[in-house]
């Protein structure tokens, strides 16, 4: 963990985060509103059940399953980049970092061939609720996970401890999201 009291000073109990405390305060924000689609989507299965059972019966439980592990085994590489920079072997931080990246661009894949077969069967955001509530959250999820591997890049290209914990930190945001969100949309009935 990288000591920020001397770098960053001021930030209160964020300087004991590891990472930049500027990305935890984005974290916290993106937890918040992920929370508040959580709640949204709750309530609305609550006054809608037969239609939020139908949705999830055009769900395609396997694929959020194999996304689920995707983002998980990333999220395991991201903490291994973060641990041969702290190790201060860049070369194998970067290719921890390569390794995460790709599979949360297979993550992409999986989640555009889901995109594509609702699209085939004329479901789409407008379709009905749950399947707005469902684009909404699941196409927010995608563009973080998109903003993570950007993050990642940059992590790449300029490895160093607190790049990796800052990046790293992010990344398993995108983690903990999907975590949540693939029961809650896909597998709670």
């Amino acid at each position: 963990m990288t000591d920020h009291s001397e770098a960053h000073g001021g930030w209160g109990a964020l300087d004991h985060l590891p990472g930049n405390p500027l990305m935890w305060v984005l974290i916290l924000s993106e937890l918040v509103v992920f929370g508040a689609f959580f709640v949204a989507f709750s309530v609305s299965r609550v006054l809608h059940p037969a239609m939020f059972l139908a949705g999830q019966a055009k769900l395609d439980r396997l694929a959020g399953g194999v996304n689920t592990m995707l983002l998980l085994t990333s999220g395991l590489a991201a903490a291994l980049a973060v641990s041969a920079c702290a190790a201060g072997d860049t070369r194998r931080c970067r290719r921890w970092l390569a390794g995460a990246g790709l599979l949360g661009v297979g993550f992409l894949g999986v989640k555009l061939a889901e995109y594509a077969g609702k699209a085939s069967q004329g479901i789409g955001i407008d379709t009905d609720t749950f399947f707005t509530l469902f684009y909404l959250m699941t196409g927010f999820h995608a563009a973080h996970v998109i903003l993570g591997l950007v993050i990642l890049a940059v992590v790449a290209w300029k490895p160093s401890l607190e790049n990796a914990e800052t990046g790293a930190a992010f990344w398993h945001m995108v983690d903990l999201i999907w975590v949540l969100l693939y029961p809650i949309v896909y597998l709670i009935r």
